[in-house]
């Protein structure tokens, strides 16, 4: 029987060359993938959404997000990915699978989503500008405030976005993607973004 090895990598190994990319002068869009985290997918089971909602209380401090938006514990994001249903996204896998499995017993279905998924951060004064390029997603802050989230697509890819915490008075948008589908839209947006001037960075900081 053959040997296999398994070696972790990104999805973006082989297309994310950092540094400067596009139009020259002040990068208007930076874009990051954030590496190094974990991510598990919390559903409720049938009749249970209640205690769900009254484990993930317990666990995290805060109310489980019922609609859609993202909401920050100490060490975690909650994102909402559906009806009934949200994502845990923490550094390093802090909140595994191994760790809430005890805590939705009987509430919920787990689904580890740490290495099916890329995260990549967009943001920089013409983040929206290029997003409003690929996603029919109003994404002006008076309709998309901090926290905001949604399940929807970018340029035909299903993503999970949501809007973080800015910064230096730049909105952030974070997204979601399957990896397998992670390559394609990162090229998409490097093309959106290179009128702008685009900052290609990773980063192992959520």
């Amino acid at each position: 029987m053959a040997d296999f090895s398994w070696e972790v990598r990104s999805p973006l190994q082989h297309a994310l060359v950092a540094g400067p990319y596009g139009a020259r002068g002040e990068a208007g869009v930076t874009l990051t993938e954030i590496r190094n985290f974990g991510l598990v997918q919390v559903m409720a089971r049938r009749g249970k959404a209640g205690e769900m909602v009254k484990a993930a209380q317990a666990r995290f401090g805060v109310a489980a997000p019922e609609t859609p938006k993202a909401v920050g514990t100490a060490d975690a994001m909650l994102i909402w990915s559906g009806p009934d249903q949200f994502f845990v996204l923490s550094k390093g896998g802090r909140h595994g699978i191994e760790a809430l499995a005890p805590v939705f017993a009987g509430s919920a279905s787990l689904s580890d989503q740490s290495h099916a998924r890329a995260l990549i951060s967009v943001s920089g004064e013409k983040a929206r500008a290029m997003l409003a390029k690929l996603s029919s997603i109003d994404l002006h802050p008076d309709v998309f405030a901090i926290n905001s989230a949604a399940a929807t697509s970018v340029d035909h890819t299903s993503v999970t976005l949501w809007r973080g915490s800015d910064r230096n008075g730049q909105a952030v948008f974070n997204l979601l993607v399957f990896a397998t589908f992670a390559e394609s839209l990162w090229h998409t947006m490097l093309d959106s973004a290179a009128e702008y001037g685009v900052v290609i960075r990773h980063s192992e900081e959520l």
